[in-house]
């Protein structure tokens, strides 16, 4: 959808500000967006996905700027990797900014950002006025979602909206990279390799020492 409706967003954009969870189409899968900063609607995301409180939500920003306030510290390969893959499907994990809740790193003290290909998710960002959650659109251990009429079948009943974008397209979710001062490692691989990833970061050639992949 390059070119959302300004009604639906500022609708769905209401709901987030009272606190609730929305179902949205991102470039990827859907996913469920709230207020990162409002511990309520970070408990409601966990009980929708029936997701354990230990592993983080990622987080979808509109700008290079909105993801480094929600950063403490930039790691080497940060800039960089956000320059070369964002817009797109890359999720980066760096220290988490005190001002975002705990709970919301899954009591990591890490968060995960992404800025989505999606004039969609764009605009609801824009009309709440900051990042929202991002974290994929199912129950704890079932299939991502590429249209609503999945998502609605999986959690509709949880959902007081879901954002209609129609079909994502989407195969392959984000790859999340974790950056740290240490190196870097692959949490999970998806739309963008570990090979485009080495060459951003280490020019090509993996550093003895300084990368591993998750298995």
């Amino acid at each position: 959808m390059q070119n959302p409706e300004p009604e639906p967003v500022a609708y769905a954009a209401g709901f987030i500000r009272r606190g609730q969870v929305v179902g949205i189409p991102t470039d990827t899968f859907y996913g469920l967006a709230a207020d990162p900063f409002n511990l309520a609607a970070v408990e409601q995301i966990y009980r929708v996905k029936g997701r354990p409180e230990t592993r983080a939500l990622p987080i979808l920003v509109r700008s290079l700027e909105q993801a480094v306030e929600l950063s403490r510290g930039i790691p080497d390969g940060f800039v960089a990797l956000a320059e070369k893959f964002w817009p797109g499907a890359l999720t980066i994990v760096v220290e988490a900014s005190r001002r975002l809740p705990l709970k919301v790193t899954g009591n990591t003290g890490r968060v995960a950002l992404r800025m989505p290909n999606a004039p969609l998710v764009w605009a609801l960002i824009q009309a709440f006025g900051g990042p929202v959650t991002g974290t994929s659109a199912n129950l704890s251990g079932q299939p991502s979602s590429t249209n609503a009429e999945l998502l609605s079948a999986q959690l509709g009943d949880r959902l007081p909206l879901i954002l209609d974008g129609g079909e994502t397209g989407a195969v392959l979710a984000s790859t999340i990279v974790d950056l740290r001062d240490s190196g870097w490692r692959i949490i999970r691989e998806g739309r963008v390799s570990e090979a485009e990833i080495r060459v951003v970061i280490e020019g090509g050639a993996a550093a003895p020492g300084k990368h591993s992949a998750a298995n």
